[in-house]
C-alpha cells in the first residue's frame, strides 16, 4: 500500500522534481536573464522619475520641457522591454512547466503500473488517480504563474533595496527593516500554510476515492437501497473537503491582506522619515519621489510573493505526494536488461519451496513443492482461503514469493524480462476486465499489432462468429465502461479471445465459467478447451467439473499442497478431494471460491 510521502522541504522536492524531468531545466538561464532583463527596466523608471524631478522640473533655471521630454522618452522605453522580456520569460516558463509536468505524469503513471497487483488493489483508487491529477495540476498552476512571479519577484526586491541604499541609506535601512520583520511573519505563516495544504491534498484525495466508488458501486447501492447511505458518505467526504479548503483559504487571505497593511505601513514611514530627514540629509524631492516608486516596486512584489506563497504551499504539497509514489519501490520488479527471455516452446511450471503471506497476515500458501510439466492441463482446487488464487498469481508472477523460487521452463521466473513473461505466459481472471472501447479494441490489448481480419479469426477458432455477429455492430460494439454494456459471460469471451489472440505458452485461468449465464456457459466451455489445446494450463476451479477434464488436479487445504494426481486416482483415495467432490456432487458445498 502507497503509504502517505515522509515529509520533504519544498526545496529538496523541486530539486528532485528537476531530477525527475529534466526538460523543466531547459533553458531556464535564459529565461532568467529575460526576467532579470524585465526587472531592471522596471527600476529605470524611478531613476528617470528622480533625475526629471530635480534636474528638469525643480531646476534653477525653470522647467526644461525637452528634457522631460527625452526623459520621459527613456521610461516609457524601458517600461515596453520590461513589458517584452516579461512575456517571454512567462511563455518560455510556461512552455517548460507544461513539458516537464507531462513527462513527471506518464513517470508516475508509468511507476504505478509497475508496481504489483497487491500494491496497486490495497491503495484507494481515487487516491491514485489523484496523484496523477489533481496533484500535478496544482503544480502547473503554480509553475504557469507563480513561478515567473517568483523570479521577478525575489529580483526586483534585491534590485529595489540596492538603488535605496544608493539614494539614502538612512531610508533603505528603515525599508529593510520593515521587509525583514514582514519576512519572519511570512515565514511562521508558511509552515502553518504547508501542513494547511497537506490537509487538502488528503481530502480531495478522499472525496475522489468515495465519489468513484459511489459511480463504480451503483448497481449495488441501488439493489439494496443504500442510496441515502452512500450519499450521506461522499457528502462528509466533500464536506471534510470543503472545510480544510476553506480554512486554509482564510488562512491565505488573511497572509494576503498581512500585505496590503505592510504596504501601508512602509510608504508612511518612508514618506515621515524622509521629510523629516530632508535636504540636510541629502534628500530632494526628487529622491524622496524615487523612493515612494521604489516602495511601490517592492510591496508590489512582496504582495506578489505572499500570494504566489499560497500557490507553491499547494504545489509543494501535491509534488511530495507525487515523488512520494515515485520513491516507492517496486515490489515485483522487471530484471530488465539483465534479465533473459523464456526459450521457446511449450513450458512447465515448478514451484520449489514456495511460501507466501499478504503484508496484513498469515501464511497464504506454505512450502509449495510442485511440477507441472509442458502441456499438461492442470486444475487447483480447495476452499476458500486455501490458496488456489495466489498459487496462480505466484506463477504468472502478479506476486512475489516470500520464499522458495518458480520456475518457468526451468529458468527462475523473477530473471525473466517482462516483455517476453507477458508475451509467453496469460492470465485470464474470473471477471474479464474490458475496457471502454470495442470489442475488436479491447482483444487486441493482448497483441497491440493484431488486424481486424485477425481478430475475427480469434473468433472464429474459437467458434465465436455467431455470437460476435449477433452484437449490435459486431466486432466494432463498444463494451462500455467495465464492459458493462455485455452482460458477465460476454465479457469473458471476449477475455478469452484476447488471450487466444496473445498465442502463450502458459495459461492461468480463474475458472471463467464460475458466475456466468446458462446460455453461455457452453460457449465458455468449448472456447477454453480449444485455448488450452497444447498449452501448458492452471485452472483454478470453482466447480469440480472442471477438475474432472484436467490431466491432473492440485488440492490446496490451509495454504498447503495436500493432494495431487488424476482425478480418478484421487477419487479413489477417499481423501480431501473425494470430500470435496462428494459435496459439490450432492450440491451441498458452499466453501469453492
Amino acid at each position: 500500500m502507497t503509504s502517505e510521502p515522509a515529509p520533504m522541504k519544498t526545496r529538496r522536492a523541486l530539486r528532485r522534481a528537476f531530477e525527475e524531468a529534466p526538460v523543466l531545466r531547459k533553458g531556464l538561464v535564459i529565461t532568467v536573464l529575460l526576467t532579470a532583463v524585465g526587472t531592471a527596466m522596471q527600476l529605470v523608471v524611478p531613476i528617470v522619475v528622480q533625475k526629471m524631478m530635480d534636474s528638469e522640473i525643480l531646476a534653477d533655471a525653470g522647467v526644461d520641457t525637452s528634457g522631460v521630454v527625452r526623459l520621459g522618452g527613456i521610461a516609457l522605453v524601458a517600461i515596453i522591454v520590461a513589458a517584452v522580456s516579461g512575456r517571454a520569460a512567462l511563455v518560455r516558463l510556461g512552455v517548460a512547466s507544461s513539458s516537464g509536468l507531462s513527462e513527471m505524469r506518464i513517470k508516475t503513471f508509468s511507476h504505478l503500473h509497475r508496481q504489483s497487483i497487491l500494491h496497486v488493489q490495497a491503495e484507494r483508487r481515487g487516491a491514485l488517480v489523484s496523484r496523477v491529477t489533481a496533484d500535478i495540476a496544482t503544480i502547473q498552476d503554480f509553475l504557469d504563474w507563480g513561478g515567473v512571479a517568483l523570479l521577478v519577484g525575489t529580483s526586483q526586491v534585491v534590485l529595489a533595496i540596492t538603488i535605496m541604499a544608493v539614494y539614502s541609506w538612512q531610508l533603505a535601512l528603515l525599508v529593510v527593516t520593515g521587509v525583514s520583520l514582514y519576512a519572519v511573519l511570512v515565514a511562521w505563516f508558511q509552515k502553518i500554510l504547508a501542513r494547511a495544504h497537506d490537509r487538502v491534498r488528503l481530502r480531495v484525495a478522499d472525496s475522489l476515492s468515495a465519489l468513484g466508488e459511489a459511480i463504480s458501486g451503483l448497481p449495488a447501492v441501488r439493489a439494496y437501497g443504500a442510496e441515502q447511505e452512500t450519499i450521506d458518505r461522499v457528502q462528509t467526504a466533500l464536506d471534510r473537503q470543503f472545510r480544510a479548503e476553506f480554512r486554509t483559504g482564510a488562512f491565505g487571505a488573511a497572509l494576503f491582506s498581512s500585505a496590503e497593511l505592510f504596504a501601508g505601513a512602509i510608504t508612511a514611514a518612508v514618506v515621515g522619515v524622509g521629510v523629516w530627514l530632508g535636504a540636510a540629509e541629502g534628500i530632494s524631492a526628487g529622491i524622496l519621489l524615487a523612493f515612494l516608486f521604489l516602495v511601490n516596486l517592492l510591496v508590489e512584489p512582496i504582495q506578489m510573493l505572499v500570494e504566489v506563497l499560497d500557490l507553491a504551499q499547494s504545489a509543494g504539497s501535491g509534488l511530495r505526494r507525487i515523488l512520494g509514489v515515485i520513491d516507492t519501490p517496486i515490489d515485483v520488479p522487471d530484471p530488465g536488461e539483465g534479465g533473459i527471455d523464456l526459450p521457446d516452446g511449450p513450458a512447465s511450471v515448478e514451484f520449489v519451496d514456495v511460501r507466501y503471506r499478504y503484508p496484513t497476515g498469515d501464511d497464504v500458501l506454505i512450502d509449495v513443492n510442485v511440477e507441472i510439466p509442458a502441456g499438461r492441463r492442470v486444475a487447483v482446487v480447495g476452499e476458500t482461503g486455501s490458496g488456489k488464487t495466489t498459487f496462480a498469481k505466484l506463477a504468472t508472477r502478479l506476486l512475489e514469493p516470500a520464499d522458495g523460487q518458480i520456475l518457468l521452463g526451468g529458468v527462475p521466473i523473477d530473471r525473466v524480462r517482462f516483455p517476453s513473461l507477458r508475451s509467453r505466459v496469460a492470465f485470464v481472471p474470473q471477471e474479464g476486465f474490458l475496457f471502454d472501447a470495442t470489442v475488436t479494441e479491447n482483444v487486441r490489448y493482448g497483441r497491440p499489432d493484431a488486424t481486424d481480419e485477425e481478430v475475427a479469426g480469434a473468433f472464429a477458432e474459437l467458434d465465436l462468429t455467431a455470437w460476435l455477429t449477433g452484437l449490435p455492430d459486431g466486432a466494432g460494439t463498444h463494451v462500455g465502461e467495465r464492459g458493462g454494456n455485455l452482460s458477465a459471460g460476454e465479457r469473458q469471451l471476449v477475455a478469452l479471445v484476447r488471450a487466444w489472440i496473445a498465442s502463450p505458452d502458459v495459461l492461468v485461468l480463474d475458472e471463467a465459467t464460475s458466475a456466468v449465464d446458462p446460455a453461455l456457459e457452453v460457449s465458455l466451455r468449448n472456447a477454453i478447451e480449444r485455448l488450452i489445446a497444447g498449452r501448458t494450463s492452471i485452472t483454478v476451479a470453482h466447480r469440480l467439473s472442471t477438475a474432472e477434464a484436467s490431466d491432473e488436479v492440485l488440492v490446496f487445504e490451509e495454504g498447503r499442497l495436500v493432494e495431487r494426481g488424476p482425478h480418478t486416482e484421487l477419487l479413489g483415495a477417499a481423501g480431501r478431494y473425494a470430500a470435496l467432490h462428494s459435496d459439490w456432487a450432492a450440491g451441498t458445498s458452499t466453501a469453492l471460491g
